[in-house]
């Protein structure tokens, strides 16, 4: 996860800083008095950004029951921040710019952001801005402070996630998972509150409500990103449909249940959403947890940083080291932490960080190196090509693809070798490993093109009733994902909540659907034209040609348009072809498991 605080919009054309750290077009021409204010712009805003970003950071590394003082100084530094991107002198002399002729392409690149920027925080609405961010810090506090239980007994998210994914025993389950729901009931009057001030919020700027604000940094409407959703989805049923009838089966017979069900009950996965059944399938051969657990966990972090540097990356900063919160809290600790991993660019410069509570594991094998995929991304665009306002990513989804991207590299056989964790030459099933790795990829595509990004549009864009909340989620994972909830869930829950990105990362969940798309044409490219090796058997480490790539698709920030990186890189636009080539083999297989079954989801969606 990519931690952001503010999104621009994506516009076009690359564009440079001179030596006074000025931003300055590239061709050196534009409107010298929209220069001056966007330079003049560009030094306050980093400087709020900055204490606003630390506020965020110490809000969620330290959490302690009945003390206000982070979420205070968040608010207070939050509020700062929104004062001066909104304000109305900064609104009207950036639209007064922007009906110039002769500005530079990058020129209105940086004040359409700008615009952006201000919808977000208009002070038109000083007290509706005030009370979302005093909103957001409370919510913040309750979600990442709560206080989960089994039979009365305080766990971590690591310890449910840890029941879920390995005991075979379905009262633990139940219970487990239901332990992962409570917090919703204690989050749901503030989403309520929260989905309220979003919309209200740009609303003054013109924006019909959140989810369409948000869809817009993408150059899209709402009915273009739904519909752009709706067709991966559709683009890969056929073979979640055939994963989903594998799944129902395979679990009732672990679970010894004589009636195989036709929606799988959401407690018999291994994940607390259903986003990821990776972990029903065992890969004799490769037991990374096994060849894991002696490691400390600094080894996890220091051998992702060791595979970007082996592509001709530089080494982390030392104030990654320095200010990381990488670790779990001990267990004697009187404060929490946020405990989902997320990747944070501080002062849009050097300052970068991550958030991770990380164990000698698999999963955190794979996350440590899809973190610092963020990490490497700052470090990249944070370059003198690169204006300050425009270090983000092509787009949101690009992000999520490059840390993805990188995670996937990591669990393939090869660089595994490489690292001493599996035998040289180890033998395994191939047809596993794509059935393990499709049981990860293709089956979130449901979940994140279809549940969260209806259910976030139905709350946003059709202000949906909060009597219906519960009703529409679990509406939602039938149709896509073919789950139920594994007993009545009344509208005194709230199950959505409990996803991180309901809360704190709002109507944007399309862009992890989007990056697995892009991941895979982007592995597709490296494996295909610059390793010439199978895409399901790559090693990355060491290809100083496959980092050149990396670096160039990445080095420009939202200073290019992300289409036109696809088509001058990859030479297509984006499409799931790619995804759907490296999972082909598996449909011949999965079909001769499932014949004689009863296929539960229908044929088309």
């Amino acid at each position: 996860m990519v931690m952001l605080l503010l999104a621009f919009m994506a516009c076009n054309n690359k564009g440079g800083t001179d030596d006074s750290g000025n931003t300055a077009d590239s061709t050196g021409h534009g409107n010298a008095d929209a220069q001056t204010f966007i330079d003049s712009y560009t030094k306050e805003y980093q400087a709020l950004y900055y204490a606003s970003s630390e506020a965020e950071w110490a809000s969620n590394i330290k959490i302690v029951e009945g003390d206000s003082t982070n979420a205070t100084a968040t608010k207070k530094a939050n509020e700062a921040f929104a004062d001066f991107t909104g304000s109305e002198s900064n609104i009207n002399k950036t639209r007064e710019f922007l009906q110039k002729t002769d500005l530079s392409a990058l020129q209105k690149r940086q004040l359409d952001g700008m615009l952006y920027s201000a919808a977000n925080n208009p002070a038109t609405i000083k007290d509706v801005v005030k009370a979302r961010i005093k909103a957001e810090a409370e919510q913040t506090e309750k979600l990442f402070g709560y206080n989960f239980k089994i039979d009365g007994r305080a766990v971590t998210t690591n310890d449910i996630d840890g029941i879920l994914g390995e005991s075979p025993i379905l009262k633990e389950r139940r219970k487990a998972w239901e332990a992962s729901k409570e917090v919703g009931k204690v989050l749901k009057p503030g989403l309520v509150n929260l989905r309220n001030l979003r919309n209200e919020t740009v609303q003054a700027l013109g924006y019909s409500d959140f989810f369409s604000y948000q869809v817009s940094d993408y150059g899209m409407k709402t009915a273009e990103m739904t519909d752009l959703m709706h067709s991966l989805i559709r683009d890969v049923w056929p073979l979640y449909r055939e994963l989903h009838t594998y799944a129902r089966y395979t679990l009732a017979k672990k679970y010894k249940v004589a009636e195989v069900p036709d929606l799988l009950p959401a407690d018999w996965l291994p994940n607390r959403w259903g986003q990821d059944w990776s972990a029903l399938v065992d890969v004799e051969g490769v037991d990374l947890d096994a060849a894991l657990k002696d490691k400390q966990a600094e080894w996890l972090v220091k051998t992702a940083e060791e595979f970007y540097v082996s592509l001709g990356f530089e080494k982390l900063p030392e104030v990654f080291w320095e200010k990381s919160s990488l670790y779990p809290v001990p267990a004697d600790a009187t404060y929490k932490k946020n405990n989902h991993a997320s990747a944070w660019h501080l002062n849009l410069d050097r300052d970068v960080r991550s958030l991770m509570s990380i164990l000698p594991n698999t999963e955190w094998y794979e996350t440590t190196h899809h973190e610092l995929g963020h990490i490497y991304y700052y470090l990249t665009y944070t370059n003198p090509d690169v204006p300050v306002l425009l270090r983000e990513g092509a787009n949101r989804g690009f992000h999520e693809a490059f840390g993805s991207l990188m995670g996937l590299a990591a669990m393939q056989k090869p660089y595994m070798e490489h690292l001493k964790l599996i035998p040289a030459d180890t033998k395994t099933d191939e047809q596993k490993t794509l059935l393990k790795e499709a049981l990860n990829y293709i089956v979130f595509m449901p979940f994140g093109a279809g549940v969260m990004t209806d259910f976030e549009h139905d709350l946003y864009a059709g202000n949906l009733p909060e009597n219906e909340f519960n009703k529409r989620w679990w509406e939602l994972a039938a149709k896509y994902q073919g789950i139920a909830p594994p007993t009545l869930r009344g509208e005194e829950y709230c199950d959505a909540a409990s996803k991180t990105h309901i809360n704190d990362d709002a109507a944007q969940y399309y862009d992890y659907a989007m990056s697995y798309v892009l991941l895979f044409q982007f592995h597709d490219h490296i494996a295909k034209n610059i390793l010439h090796q199978d895409p399901h058997a790559t090693n990355y480490f060491g290809n100083k040609d496959v980092g050149k790539f990396l670096q160039t698709m990445m080095g420009s920030g939202s200073s290019r348009d992300w289409r036109e990186l696809m088509q001058e890189n990859l030479g297509a636009p984006m499409s799931a072809k790619a995804m759907l080539d490296y999972f082909n083999p598996l449909m011949d297989f999965l079909k001769q498991e499932n014949q004689g079954r009863k296929y539960s989801l229908a044929e088309t969606i």
